[in-house]
């Protein structure tokens, strides 16, 4: 499924930029939700949703015999800095990693991303899951309200600071419950 075919404006742009600042653009909510929307109505039961993320657990042999257990089964794939965090809490049942590194959007391999020039700011690279031993904080672009969820306070406060404290501290606590291994290491 091409979720660009599924943007509600005239150039198909499915990004936006992050609320907070910084590097790098997010995929909005409403395209996506669009897109499974339409792929969940012909199919029989509510599919399982698997988002490959390097947040996820690792991805292995007894996972693939599971998933390919399932009568419906999504894999879902981020682009830029990932996918507004509202539409995954709504949609996502599984987050798989496939590795400790990180991709532009599973396109290309690992290394490239770190290649300058192949990211439009360089930046992007920098402020990653792994980077400095943690995995990324959620992200939200536009609208500020999808679902009735809101983007997080802090992220509209336009305080750096504030805002800097708050990524931290989420990604403390994501990496934390989603790859104990890593905060084992990252607390030595």
């Amino acid at each position: 499924v091409n979720i660009r075919d599924y943007a509600f404006n005239k150039h198909q742009s499915v990004d936006d930029y992050p609320y907070g600042g910084g590097a790098g653009l997010v995929m909005q909510p409403e395209p996506v939700y669009r897109a499974y929307k339409d792929l969940e109505k012909d199919m029989k039961k509510k599919p399982r949703v698997v988002y490959l993320t390097p947040q996820g657990t690792t991805f292995h042999q007894e996972m693939a015999k599971e998933l390919a257990k399932e009568e419906e089964l999504v894999f879902l794939c981020g682009h830029y800095e990932g996918i507004d965090e509202r539409v995954l809490e709504e949609i996502v049942t599984d987050y798989v990693s496939i590795g400790d590194y990180v991709l532009t959007g599973g396109e290309l391999p690992a290394i490239s991303r770190l290649v300058p020039g192949v990211l439009h700011n360089d930046d992007s690279a920098g402020d990653e899951s792994f980077e400095n031993g943690l995995l990324e904080y959620p992200q939200y672009t536009r609208p500020p309200v999808f679902l009735d969820k809101e983007v997080p306070e802090v992220l509209l406060s336009g305080h750096h600071e504030n805002i800097r404290k708050w990524r931290h501290e989420q990604s403390v606590k994501r990496t934390k419950e989603r790859r104990p291994d890593l905060w084992e290491a990252y607390e030595k």
